[in-house]
C-alpha cells in the first residue's frame, strides 16, 4: 500500500507497461523508457542492471533518482537512491528498488539527437509536498539531484525561470561526441523550464 517493490530481475518493458507505476507517475516511467532502443531489447534489459551500474547516459537512473526511491542490498540493506548514487561500487548484491508511495506530479523530458540513440541529456522532475525534485543526466555523467523550493509569490513562469538558472549556475556538464559542455548546459536550463511549467500546471 505505502511503496513498490520492484526486483532487480524485472525487464524495463515490464516497467514500461505496468498500470500502477505509470498511474502513480503519470506516465513518466513509460516516457523515460521508451527510447531505449527497442522493445526486444527492454525484454531483455533489467532495471538492476541499469540502476547498479550507475551509468552516465541512464535514463532509467534519472526518472528514479527524483522519486524517493531506496535500494535494497544483501548485506547493507535498504538506502536511499541518493547515498546509493554516490557509493563506492562493490562486491555486494542489488536485490529490489523501492518507490516510496507519497502525493507528487512527475514527469520525464530529454533530448536525442536521434531516436534511439544514448540521450544529450535527461531531465526528471517532481513535484511533492515538500517541493521539487529535479534529476538531470546523461552530463554525460551519471545522474545528480537537486532540490528546490517555490515560491508562493511567484508566477509558474518566474519559478521556472528561477529553477532553470539555479540549475545551469550549478551543474556540471562535459563534452562528448553528442553535444558539447556547453550545449548541454543549455538544455538542462530548458529541460527544467518545460519539467517545472509542466508540474505547475497540474497544481
Amino acid at each position: 500500500d505505502d511503496e513498490f517493490v520492484i526486483g532487480c530481475m524485472t525487464p524495463l518493458r515490464e516497467l514500461e507497461i505496468n498500470k500502477r507505476l505509470n498511474e502513480y507517475t503519470h506516465g513518466a516511467v513509460r516516457e523515460s523508457l521508451r527510447h531505449i532502443v527497442g522493445v526486444q531489447f527492454r525484454n531483455c534489459a533489467t532495471i538492476g542492471g541499469s540502476i547498479w551500474g550507475r551509468y552516465g547516459f541512464s535514463d532509467v537512473l534519472t526518472m528514479f533518482l527524483a522519486m524517493d526511491t531506496w535500494v535494497e542490498l544483501y548485506d547493507a540493506g535498504r538506502i536511499p537512491l541518493t547515498e546509493f548514487v554516490n557509493r563506492k561500487k562493490d562486491n555486494d548484491i542489488l536485490v529490489n528498488i523501492i518507490v516510496r508511495k507519497q502525493p507528487l506530479f512527475v514527469c520525464y523530458m530529454s533530448q536525442r539527437n536521434t531516436k534511439t540513440d544514448f540521450p544529450v541529456l535527461t531531465c526528471a522532475a517532481a513535484k511533492t509536498a515538500g517541493g521539487f525534485r529535479l534529476a538531470i543526466g546523461a552530463r554525460p555523467g551519471k545522474a545528480v539531484l537537486y532540490t528546490l523550493q517555490p515560491n508562493a509569490a511567484e508566477t509558474p513562469e518566474l519559478t521556472a525561470a528561477r529553477f532553470a538558472a539555479e540549475v545551469r549556475a550549478n551543474i556540471r556538464t562535459e563534452s562528448n561526441m553528442r553535444g558539447s559542455a556547453e550545449y548541454r548546459n543549455h538544455l538542462a536550463g530548458v529541460l527544467v523550464k518545460r519539467a517545472v511549467l509542466k508540474l505547475e500546471g497540474n497544481r
